[in-house]
């Protein structure tokens, strides 16, 4: 039996994370993975989900090309060829990863962990011990238990795509549903988004669902709503689906379920070092990420919130320094967290929406918004909206949330989340320049 100052299971973001921080504060380290380092964000989610993203955006700014005077031949996509670029890019990323916690001297340890004790692990036969063991296992999509299920993927399946499919349908309304969506119309599918209810992104304020369901519509994506799965079966035409009600769908040739995530327990015999799970199937944790079992500890998607690789990878390094670095009140704040949405247009939000602002703080909320077209689509025949909402609070009007839709809003919304943390106020914003002309200086120059 070997010992170590810390074992982390799992070698994704938040692992990687804490593995490293932890090394670099002279702890004795061994990390636990039985896949490719990186975990979904870099394997199967984040990473190579923008660059299909970047594919799909250069597919719809060579469509608008001739408004700017662009005379171009084209002689299609080549899927294939961006898939192996893709899967290129991906090794090389693992081979970094590897290289990485070889020179922070962190073991890797191949292969499928189980808990054999409290603090005690057990890989291939061997079993492992440490003072502390962290849980970064992250998360795994859903499939519904339905009859002929199977015969669709996941967000996994995607990646595995030889080729674009002619007709595609996806099954939810997340933000992995309207992503998918979004890059397979623009790189040439047939594409019906099917939604269990009305809208899409549910948990993000109204104006940034009401700027997607417009994306997907103006993309040519067929949207079926009040659809909730019963049944997939094939015919000699493709894969067709039942709804409860009896409405269908179909034919498709490929069908991609986003219907949610899970936590990734499964096999690690939480039960035998005392960790508890919710009803969700997450590992239960306090305020320092420490679960029902002294010494044990999770964070990432495995805890079941804040899914999200940014999130995992600053609550694995803000542990390991309060863990090994000295640092006693170090710990991970989950409010005010920027997520973007790699829809087309791309949104971003952070804070509050207007109903949770509303509710928490009732009368005393204030908001700002505008709508209006980017200046790319000035001179195009087709007009394309972006929108800005400011939800402000109390008499200072605190900005407690910001919510962004088009061109660029990825990237400007990093600057404003500073803003939003620091407790800017509505007047701090009035009291800035404006770069021209630019989208971002609207959220500058906003009235009510």
């Amino acid at each position: 039996m070997r010992e170590f100052d810390l074992i982390v299971v799992g070698g994704g973001s938040g692992g990687l994370a804490a593995a490293q921080r932890a090394a670099e504060y002279g702890a004795k380290v061994a990390l636990l993975e039985w896949d490719r380092l990186g975990g979904t964000c870099v394997n199967r989610g984040c990473v190579p989900k923008k660059i299909m993203w970047h594919a799909a955006e250069l597919a719809r700014q060579l469509s608008d090309s001739r408004e700017y005077g662009f005379r171009l031949s084209l002689e299609g996509h080549d899927w294939p060829d961006l898939a192996r670029r893709r899967g290129r890019y991906i090794r090389r990323l693992n081979a970094i990863y590897a290289k990485n916690l070889k020179r922070r001297g962190v073991e890797r340890i191949a292969g499928h962990a189980a808990f054999s004790g409290l603090r005690a692990v057990a890989v291939n036969g061997s079993e492992y011990r440490a003072r502390r063991i962290l849980i970064a296992t992250g998360g795994e999509p859903v499939v519904p238990e339905i009859p002929g299920a199977d015969l669709g993927g996941t967000s996994d399946d995607f990646f595995q795509l030889g080729s674009c499919p002619r007709r595609a349908a996806v099954v939810g309304a997340g933000y992995i549903a309207v992503e998918l969506a979004g890059i397979l119309r623009a790189l040439g599918s047939e594409v019906t988004l099917h939604l269990r209810r009305k809208s899409v992104l549910r948990r993000f304020d109204e104006i940034l669902q009401k700027a997607c369901l417009e994306g997907l519509s103006q993309s040519g994506v067929r949207i079926v709503t009040d659809f909730v799965p019963a049944a997939v079966d094939r015919d000699s035409d493709g894969l067709r689906m039942a709804s409860s009600s009896g409405a269908r769908t179909g034919p498709f040739d490929t069908l991609l379920w986003a219907v949610g995530r899970r936590p990734l327990v499964r096999g690690l015999n939480l039960e035998a070092a005392g960790v508890n799970c919710d009803s969700r199937g997450a590992i239960e944790v306090d305020a320092w990420q420490e679960t029902t079992a002294a010494g044990v500890f999770a964070l990432g998607d495995v805890t079941g919130h804040h899914e999200l690789t940014p999130v995992a990878i600053a609550a694995g390094r803000r542990w390991a320094d309060r863990q090994f670095g000295g640092m006693a009140k170090r710990r991970m704040d989950y409010s005010n967290i920027p997520t973007v949405v790699f829809a087309h247009p791309p949104l971003g939000s952070v804070g509050l929406g207007e109903e949770e602002a509303r509710a928490a703080h009732g009368d005393s909320v204030r908001c700002y918004r505008c709508e209006f077209v980017p200046l790319y689509y000035g001179i195009a025949a087709h007009k394309s909206k972006a929108r800005m909402k400011l939800v402000t609070v109390g008499e200072e009007e605190r900005v407690v949330g910001c919510h962004l839709a088009g061109p660029g809003a990825d990237e400007m919304l990093q600057g404003f989340a500073v803003a939003v943390r620091m407790g800017a106020r509505k007047a701090d914003l009035d009291d800035t320049i404006a770069i021209h002309p630019t989208a971002a200086e609207e959220l500058v120059t906003m009235r009510g």
